[in-house]
């Protein structure tokens, strides 16, 4: 349920927040970016250190305190004109964003439990739903874009926060695990295994922009498709990860089953992209087609690669030190998400044909080297534990 409201409001957030800060706070596009992007930048680096205070005093507690601070510093954009307040709340939310993300990691460990990699997926599957079910929302607010529906969307972001803090401070605490007396206090950044594995999921986690923000592009700029599937992929997409993706996950239940999904990702992403590309100078109906097929089997890489990467992040992970690798994971993450847009501007918009492709033998490489990455990993986990 915390998953559910915190994603309804983040969603609605997300959809609207350039309209809310050009049109009610009256920034210019181009702070709205630079605050935006700045912001973005600033909270990678929140993950690490905070998810080793939430595997020290309790992920609970620390995953509680950052929700209420992304409450508090969401109520603020209510009542600030200048960019340099507004930059100021934007970096304290994501700060306490990039933190959560870091602390939730263990919280969901010690809930799930045996039932680890369902109880993932569950998750996963309730997000996108509630990431549906917040665009919708936002819809209405954008259509009467006004004033007072711009502020109400983000006042209701900020009270999700604090529904959520709610609901988590109903769970009971968790208890933090107890580190081996040699084990290093920032070991994650030692685990040289694991940063490799953190930096190939970040590559393959451009993925997730190519459907948002390579294919509409290229619907209109390069395809006689209609132009309604831009808004119809996204719904597409959306409803085969609510369906498929605890599905999917069955079986992925250790390190070898992740690494063996995460390089089936790779070929799913090469196919998907290569038919969506083929598109290009077909008739309108054939190109309609294309897109879809593609769309179809880029989602089935998209389930794949979620269960394989959420597996190696808890797996791989010490038991004692789980914050602190969901935090270096999540950095990844995070940093592919902020240069996925360059990236695929440059191979899929101005290369064209030729650039699909290219990216999407990227993936491929990817892809077959993690499953060795991850027998390295297995064979150097940290103070000579077994994965968790």
């Amino acid at each position: 349920m915390a998953t559910f409201v915190n994603m309804i409001g983040s969603g609605v957030f997300m959809v609207s927040a350039a309209l809310f800060f050009t049109r009610v706070v009256g920034l210019p596009l181009t702070q709205v970016g630079l605050g935006m992007g700045v912001a973005a930048g600033v909270g990678l680096f929140a993950g690490v250190p905070v998810g080793h205070l939430a595997d020290r005093r309790g992920p609970r507690e620390v995953y509680l305190w950052m929700l209420v601070i992304q409450g508090v510093a969401m109520a603020a954009l209510v009542v600030t004109q200048s960019f340099w307040l507004v930059l100021v709340a934007l970096c304290i939310g994501e700060l306490a964003r990039s933190a959560g993300g870091a602390a939730r990691g263990p919280l969901v460990r010690g809930i799930g439990g045996a039932q680890l990699s369902s109880y993932r997926a569950y998750l996963r599957s309730v997000a996108n739903l509630a990431g549906s079910c917040a665009a919708v929302a936002a819809g209405f607010a954008v259509q009467l874009d006004t004033r007072p529906a711009y502020l109400t969307l983000v006042l209701a972001n900020a009270l999700s926060f604090v529904a959520s803090a709610a609901i988590v401070a109903a769970l009971p605490p968790l208890p933090p695990v107890p580190a081996p007396p040699r084990a290093n206090r920032w070991e994650v950044l030692k685990d040289r295994a694991f940063v490799a594995i953190t930096v190939l999921d970040g590559i393959m986690s451009i993925h997730h922009q190519v459907l948002l923000f390579a294919l509409p592009l290229w619907i209109i700029g390069h395809t006689s498709a209609p132009r309604w599937l831009v808004g119809a992929a996204a719904l597409v997409n959306t409803a085969l990860v609510v369906l498929l993706q605890v599905r999917a996950s069955r079986g992925v239940d250790d390190s070898v089953t992740a690494g063996k999904a995460v390089r089936r990702s790779g070929v799913a992403f090469f196919v998907g992209m290569g038919v969506m590309a083929a598109a290009a100078g077909l008739p309108s109906w054939l190109a309609l087609a294309s897109i879809v097929v593609g769309i179809f089997v880029h989602t089935i890489g998209e389930l794949w690669h979620t269960a394989g990467s959420l597996e190696l992040r808890f797996n791989l992970a010490p038991a004692h030190a789980q914050g602190q690798y969901m935090g270096l994971f999540g950095f990844g993450t995070g940093l592919a998400n902020m240069v996925a847009p360059t990236v695929l501007a440059l191979f899929c918009i101005a290369w064209g044909v030729p650039g699909w492709l290219v990216l999407g033998g990227v993936f491929i490489v990817v892809g077959l080297v993690t499953p060795y990455v991850v027998r390295w990993a297995e064979r150097t986990r940290p103070n000579a534990e077994q994965p968790a």
